[in-house]
Order: structure tokens, then sequence, then C-alpha cells
């Protein structure tokens, strides 16, 4: 079934890549991707080249991310992004609540809330992740774990505001593993997702908001996703740091814009 929302393919380049190299492979990108209007692209590159890479796409159809904003426009926070200074630099999305930084650095549902928020206030695009570990899947939590991660991301929010999200399915026990879920497994819950934000917002809300899919994905395994009504794109890690296979996922997911 093709999707009638627009495609969206986001690439989160991790800690990888200095400020040349980052430049390098946006470069790159921009000369496959010039033909690629159909699919709206995002990459996210470490703080580091964020307002290089800015700048170097200022006038193009790719977008720039954050990995990750915090919930104040400034303050005592060391090591943390401004939402507002992301913004102000040119980013229109930033990454929100990636199973990386629940894991490493501690991050709560709510802190994953109070960011959603302020992304959203400030005038960013939130791509706010969720997913369940294998533990919890094999221990049949899948539902659960979904169901309290979005509703606590999206607690008080207002409609119009759940229209400018986007949510990223990722299963953490797929993430850099090279194991990916089947598009069957990311369906599920992808709808779940949706009938969720539907239960939460309106039906009208939830017909809005795009549904990645994140963890292994590849050209040679996106178009499964792809292909399944409720998934809209794809939130991608490793293919996303060589222009030549992250071209050929944009390609792929473009086949499916409706």
């Amino acid at each position: 079934m093709i999707s009638v929302r627009r495609p969206l393919i986001a690439g989160n380049w991790k800690m990888h890549k200095n400020t040349a190299e980052a430049l390098a492979l946006v470069e790159q990108l921009l000369y496959r991707l010039r033909d690629k209007h159909r699919v709206e692209v995002v990459v996210c590159p470490p703080a580091t080249s964020l307002e290089a890479v800015c700048q170097l796409v200022s006038t193009a159809t790719l977008y720039v991310g954050a990995q990750n904003t915090h919930w104040a426009s400034e303050g005592a926070f060391t090591g943390e992004i401004s939402p507002r200074v992301a913004r102000e630099m040119g980013c229109k999305f930033t990454i929100v609540g990636h199973s990386e930084r629940r894991q490493y650095f501690g991050e709560t549902d709510a802190y994953v809330h109070q960011r959603t928020r302020a992304a959203l206030e400030t005038g960013l695009t939130p791509i706010v992740c969720i997913g369940e570990t294998l533990a919890q899947r094999e221990a049949g939590e899948t539902v659960e774990v979904i169901r309290r991660q979005v509703t606590t991301a999206l607690e008080n929010l207002i409609a119009p505001q759940g229209g400018g999200l986007v949510i990223a399915y990722e299963p953490v026990w797929a993430i850099g593993t090279g194991r990916a879920a089947t598009a069957a497994d990311a369906q599920e819950v992808a709808a779940f997702i949706r009938q969720l934000i539907a239960e939460l917002f309106n039906a009208s809300t939830a017909a809005k908001v795009r549904i990645l899919y994140g963890g292994s994905v590849k050209p040679d395994n996106i178009g499964g996703f792809m292909a399944k009504p409720d998934i809209d794109g794809a939130l991608v890690g490793g293919a996303s740091l060589s222009a030549d296979s992250f071209a050929g996922i944009v390609a792929r997911a473009g086949r499916y814009q409706g």
C-alpha cells in the first residue's frame, strides 16, 4: 500500500565524522539526491558539525537535525544543546530519546517528554524514538513498553503539536546489530502507535504523524518496510554514513510516495 504521507528518511551519524568529513558527505548527498524531492531527507551530524552543515544546505532541500536537544533554551546544563540555538543555526529536526541516550545517559520517559515539548515549542520537529529491548520482547512486553513510552512522551500536548512530530520505532535489539525486525513485525507496532496517537489526540492527528522504522535499515530491506501502510520512512544509522547506501535508501523509499 502506498502512504499518503510524504516519506521521511533521516540519517543519524551518531559520533562519526569530523567537520571536513561531514561536509564532504553532505556534498556527495546533495549531488545524488538532487532529483529526489518526493522524499524528505534529514541528516543528523555530530553537534560539532551542525553549524557548518546547516550553512552548506541552507538553500537546498536536504534538512539538518540535531541528535539531541535539551528542554531549556539556556542555562547551567554543561554539555547539552539548546533547542533554540539549534533552531537558530538552521536545524529543522531533532532526535529525542534515542535508545543510546536512554541506555548510556540515563534518559527517562519523563526527560523524553520534556525534550519533545521543548522542541515543538522552539519550532523543531522532534523525531521521538521508542522501542523495546530483546528481553522485553521475549517476555511479551512490547505493547506495554510502547504504550508507556508513547503516552509519556506525548503527555499534555495538544492535537496540533501531536501532528507536528515524528515517531521512530527502533527495537533496541535491532540497532547496530545487523538484525532487523521483519516488515510485518514493524508494521504491527507502527499500527499500534498510530492507534495510540488517535486515542491521545484524534484520528486526524494520527493520520498526519509520520512513523519511521529504525534498526539495521539498508537499501535492500527498506522497500519491505515502506510497503507497509503505517510505516512512512526510516531512521538510518550505519547506512547513512555512506552516500551510496543512504541515497539508495532514499531512492527506494521514494517509490512509495503517494
